[in-house]
């Protein structure tokens, strides 16, 4: 009887797992959809964070967080992607470089603006043409459009630290 019980499970167990594993192989967007989703968490998590102060050098929701600081921190917590700490270092990683009519949410958006013609810039993208950013002291993180006269003029280029969707 106990031999027979045996059988029946393992018999069972390797049917449930030639199922799992065919299906697995007939959904190939299932690790697509995985992929999207840590960078929809990235995108979710810095709209909870609209309204958080600027601070330079800030790490966490309760410090506020300069340009970079927030991507980094979007990032790593929501995606467990790391990139580096300061805008030029992102900027001049070897990351995807994506065309301005490519952009995805996720990419990071890059602008020139301090009179030095160096990126001094960077934003999250959340597609439909707009970013989120963390602008610069006094302001809050907020929602601005690239088609912005004062961003459309300053816009440089755009980073990708995460797979294509």
């Amino acid at each position: 009887m106990f031999k027979s019980f045996c059988c029946l499970v393992i018999v069972s167990l390797s049917f449930a797992l030639s199922s799992a594993s065919a299906n697995l192989n007939f959904h190939p967007s299932f690790t697509a959809s995985h992929k999207d989703a840590s960078i929809d968490d990235v995108v979710d998590r810095a709209h909870e964070l609209l309204g958080t102060p600027y601070k330079w050098g800030g790490t966490s929701a309760e410090q506020g967080f300069d340009c970079s600081s927030l991507l980094v921190y979007l990032f790593k917590t929501q995606a467990n992607i790391r990139i580096p700490r300061t805008t030029t270092a992102m900027q001049r990683s070897t990351a995807a470089t994506v065309k301005r009519n490519a952009l995805q949410p996720g990419d990071a958006v890059f602008f020139k603006g301090n009179g030095s013609g160096q990126v001094s810039h960077v934003g999250l993208y959340i597609g439909e043409g707009k970013f989120i950013h963390s602008p610069r002291s006094g302001k809050n993180i907020r929602i601005d459009s690239l088609s912005n006269r004062y961003w459309n003029k300053h816009y440089t280029t755009a980073k990708r630290f995460h797979s294509a969707g």
